[in-house]
């Protein structure tokens, strides 16, 4: 099957490492790349956040994508990550919806859609930042160009945020090489029952520095990289929600069903539904065998 490119209109550059607008940041690491190719804005290539997780994200992953790339794009900050299927592509679109920058390191030719559905996702990463690649035009994706880019994306980046992956997995890599650059990394806790949270947890026991809110990302960017654009929201958690849910708060001390939490808030138990529900797609709270809701 043939490659399915993307760009349309998208405008190429190449940057190679004796151009003044190659990114120093990457240029310190080990093994730089001779080139990067790639549509797009070359200048979105300085120092930002790489953000990076599992391929098959839980609700969790997403939702704490969406939250920690977010906000860090809309506080000014570039979102670095590689547009694979679930945590990446949840931090780029974050950072789009934010009208931040991001940049996509692809692990194949920068004019490749792979995934190929996501053609659309990098025309819009390359109006707003841009799509790059150390591989020629047209090159194809493999295994090994994927545990290459990974240094890419380490490399560009001022700090490491993992979200979720398993044990083993690609995430480690570009966590080795974050390390290996001497660069920050970041990791989201995450239960000690789901699998997709056994990696981050093993960093955090390795000595990775646990972010579990955004005014600690804030700090630690600012620090890094500067001061944000703009300042987090006092009531902001780890899942985008107030602290004082009501609905979250009674299910986090006592598994409730629906009605039990109408019940208990004076809600109609259509309102207690939809926010029951919406806590569970989020994957904040789960459903027990016994039909009661509670932490997951």
């Amino acid at each position: 099957m043939s490659p399915e490119m993307w760009p349309g209109d998208a405008s190429p550059f190449e940057v190679r490492r004796d151009d003044p607008r190659y990114p120093e940041l990457l240029a310190s690491t080990d093994e730089p790349p001779d080139v990067l190719r790639g549509f797009g804005d070359p200048a979105a290539l300085r120092p930002g956040l790489a953000v990076v997780g599992a391929r098959k994200a839980t609700p969790y992953g997403l939702a704490a994508a969406r939250l920690f790339a977010g906000w860090a794009a809309g506080a000014g900050y570039t979102i670095v990550s590689g547009a694979a299927v679930g945590c990446d592509q949840a931090a780029h679109r974050a950072a789009l919806d934010s009208d931040g920058v991001t940049v996509a390191v692809l692990g194949c030719g920068p004019d490749v859609a792979y995934p190929r559905a996501s053609g659309r996702l990098l025309r819009a990463i390359a109006r707003k930042g841009c799509v790059v690649s150390e591989l020629d035009w047209g090159h194809p994706p493999a295994k090994w160009t994927f545990r290459a880019r990974n240094r890419i994306i380490a490399g560009l980046s001022a700090a490491l945020l993992v979200l979720e992956a398993g044990c083993p997995s690609g995430t480690f890599i570009t966590a080795d090489r974050a390390l290996d650059a001497g660069r920050d990394v970041l990791v989201v806790p995450g239960s000690i029952f789901a699998p997709e949270c056994r990696g981050p947890n093993r960093l955090l026991r390795q000595g990775a520095t646990p972010v579990c809110e955004v005014a600690e990302l804030a700090d630690i960017l600012s620090a890094l990289l500067g001061p944000a654009r703009t300042e987090p929201g006092a009531s902001a958690d780890l899942y985008g929600l107030a602290t004082d849910d009501a609905v979250l708060s009674a299910l986090r001390t006592n598994p409730m069903r629906p009605d039990d939490v109408a019940r208990a808030l004076g809600l109609d138990i259509i309102t207690a539904a939809r926010r029951v529900g919406a806590l569970e797609g989020l994957g904040v709270v789960r459903k027990y065998p016994d039909g009661r809701y509670g932490p997951c």
